[in-house]
């Protein structure tokens, strides 16, 4: 396996983009959906990797700059054809490891409360994540857990 920059464009990434819609669109009622489209990962801010074995797109992640000092996970997404891999955790690391080199020193994520998300929620802890209040413009939601940890 192997972490490179996204190609935004390539048809494997818009397709993962696609499931990855689908899945919050069936989950969460849309004012609850906080994942980035496609225009929204293209932003100058936000740097977008993909995790691929040989030809494979298993998955991917992103960071957001928040301020100088705190960055926001964003657009974790495994391909549901690679589940149960540790591309969600390998994905993780990486971002971590990406943040720290670039300076941040805090690292929040928002994911959803309902169970379809506690799988992450529980990768998330295990990294060193605790819940928190909401961040940046993130409102009080109860469709929505907020975790943040020290890099």
């Amino acid at each position: 396996m192997r972490i490179e920059p996204a190609d935004l464009d390539s048809a494997a990434f818009i397709a993962l983009m696609e499931e990855h819609r689908l899945a919050m669109q069936a989950t969460a009622p849309p004012e609850s959906q906080h994942a980035l489209d496609l225009s929204g990962l293209k932003q100058p801010h936000v740097s977008v990797w993909v995790l691929r074995e040989d030809d494979a797109l298993l998955g991917c992640g992103a960071l957001q700059h928040l301020d100088a000092t705190h960055v926001e996970i964003k657009a974790m997404r495994t391909s549901r054809t690679h589940l149960r891999r540790g591309v969600g955790k390998t994905l993780l690391a990486h971002l971590l490891q990406e943040a720290r080199v670039s300076g941040y020193s805090q690292a929040s994520l928002e994911t959803g409360s309902m169970d379809y998300f506690a799988p992450a929620r529980r990768m998330y802890a295990d990294a060193g994540f605790v819940e928190c209040g909401p961040f940046a413009d993130y409102v009080d939601d109860p469709n929505s857990t907020y975790m943040t940890r020290a890099l």
